[in-house]
């Protein structure tokens, strides 16, 4: 990817360069950018697989585990999805110039609040190269530029895409910066990045507890963290139990290396005996390895269950691990998930309304279900084309991180030439 700027302070502010143009700009223009990308993403589908399936064979990627290669791995149909929702997010409406309030103050002013843009949005992230293309669909359709720092054993993939986006970008006559990368460099680069203060608006780390740490020891400018999903089901004794089988292993093994799959299951012990053997079956069946405490590995039948440790219930797998803990109440689950969980996604599966309304009152989350799997909880899911990542945090955005997330507003005063006495 050709780039004419070098260290990472000359690179943000070349996007913040590119930002002040960019939320100038009519939607059209940043429309014509995302459907130059996603054609130019069909165009090039195979440099980008050729570049994927070099950064794979790369002895970075050698140690990842089967989940996180998963992640990292690209095929002709995940490309073709990108374009997808490169295409899904230009169909939507532009929340920039969005009115959220107007009203006429006693000075005879008229007062209005509207959506802007953040300006420049720096995000962290790791292995998933379509964060690449799905993060810069959604800046350059609410006017922001974006710095872009992913792993290094993505690198091919990332700078593969993110060329693409650069050249639509010029196609569309608006500045190429406005989608930047920041490579190598290790933790002085990423400290660095966080310290720009003056360039970038706001960071979103996407990744697990280590670089949620690692930022927050350093960082000067605004961050939002995207960072680790320890998400629970809980099966309430008036579950329908079929239903809560389907749910327990979808959450768990439908894509078990993302923030949104199932680290725990609990079960309430009105049904555990009947309910356990069969749903840890189905589980170890699908290939999970099982941690438990006493009382299910008491209950679990044939299914091999070993004994959960204390690190276990706060544990993100983001693989084919689960650890399951039998519970005696509604504010029994709620209070292990508040303990151990990570704020992203609770689930309960109950027919009971009011057990239902009890847990997710109770739990401390960006995102509750009720008969659903957690694996619902992603941008594209919920209408908002793709997704920065998912907040699990409560100021200034929570859950999935999409369009309006990426605004903040102003205040206009219209008035006819008055002064304040």
């Amino acid at each position: 990817m050709a780039v004419t700027t070098t260290t990472v302070a000359e690179r943000c502010a070349a996007a913040r360069r590119a930002a002040r143009v960019l939320a100038a700009s009519p939607t059209g223009a940043r429309n014509a950018a995302l459907a130059a990308t996603a054609r130019l993403l069909g165009e090039r589908a195979g440099q980008v697989l050729e570049a994927n399936a070099a950064d794979l064979a790369d002895e970075r990627a050698a140690g990842l585990t089967e989940a996180l290669r998963d992640r990292l791995a690209l095929t002709s149909e995940r490309v073709e999805a990108m374009a997808e929702g490169v295409r899904a997010v230009a169909a939507l409406e532009d929340p920039v110039g969005e009115e959220l309030d107007r009203r006429t103050l006693a000075s005879g002013i008229e007062l209005t609040k509207v959506r802007v843009p953040l300006g420049v949005i720096a995000v962290v992230y790791e292995a998933r190269p379509n964060v690449t293309i799905d993060c810069a669909a959604l800046t350059i359709k609410s006017g922001n530029a974006i710095v872009l720092r992913g792993s290094s054993y993505a690198e091919r993939s990332n700078g593969a895409l993110a060329a693409i986006v650069r050249e639509a970008l010029a196609e569309a006559e608006l500045p190429e910066d406005a989608v930047t990368m920041v490579e190598g460099g290790g933790h002085e680069a990423l400290a660095e990045l966080a310290m720009q203060e003056g360039s970038v608006d706001l960071m979103i780390p996407r990744g697990g507890e280590g670089l949620k740490a690692a930022i927050k020891d350093v960082a000067t400018v605004p961050v939002m963290y995207a960072a680790a999903g320890n998400c629970h089901v809980y099966v309430h004794a008036d579950a329908d139990l079929e239903m809560a089988r389907r749910i327990a292993v979808n959450a768990k093994v439908q894509r078990p290396g993302v923030c949104n799959a199932a680290e725990t299951l609990l079960i309430d012990a009105a049904i555990a005996a009947r309910f356990a053997p069969a749903v840890l079956g189905d589980l170890r069946e699908a290939g999970v390895e099982l941690v438990g405490d006493e009382r299910t590995r008491e209950l679990a039948g044939e299914a091999e269950v070993g004994a959960a440790s204390e690190l276990d219930w706060d544990t993100e797998y983001l693989g084919l691990k689960m650890a399951v803990a039998v519970v005696d109440s509604v504010e029994e689950a709620v209070e292990h998930v508040n303990a151990h969980g990570t704020g992203h996604s609770e689930a309960i599966v109950t027919e009971s309304d009011e057990a239902a309304e009890r847990f997710v009152a109770g739990v401390d989350c960006a995102a509750a279900y009720v008969n659903a799997s957690t694996r619902f909880t992603d941008g594209f899911e919920y209408g908002m084309g793709a997704e920065i990542g998912n907040s699990t945090q409560k100021l200034h955005a929570r859950g999935p991180i999409g369009l309006r997330e990426l605004t903040t507003f102003k205040y206009v005063g219209r008035g006819n030439g008055q002064v304040r006495g």
